[in-house]
């Protein structure tokens, strides 16, 4: 998929021009960031619709809803957001997911 912006938000200065690899880099990086936030997404929502589950069950769909949100949080600093209180109030991440973020799990 290619992004190209309009042509008047182009500079004319050739230190401010977006060369097509650069547009083309933009487009994937945003395609990414996107895919990034449905897995996240589905993964929160999986975990809300399943809060009075046994804990065993619970405890494998906070793991999940943990990577998903770790793998955003990535993918959100590789595009320059930083700052990670936006996308915890706009994703609605529980602490009990934020608290397992970034754990590695053995098997």
């Amino acid at each position: 998929m290619s992004f190209r912006p309009p042509i008047f938000l182009l500079s004319s200065s050739t230190k401010d021009t977006m060369t097509p690899l650069d547009i083309e880099l933009a487009g994937e990086k945003a395609d990414a960031l996107a895919r990034a936030g449905r897995k996240a997404e589905e993964a929160l929502s999986r975990l809300a619709a399943a809060r009075n589950q046994e804990k065993a069950s619970l405890d494998a769909l906070i793991d999940t809803a943990a990577d998903a949100v770790f793998a955003l949080t990535i993918q959100r600093e590789l595009c320059g957001l930083r700052n990670q209180q936006d996308m915890i109030r706009r994703y609605e991440i529980p602490g009990d997911v934020m608290a397992r973020v970034g754990i590695t799990r053995k098997g």
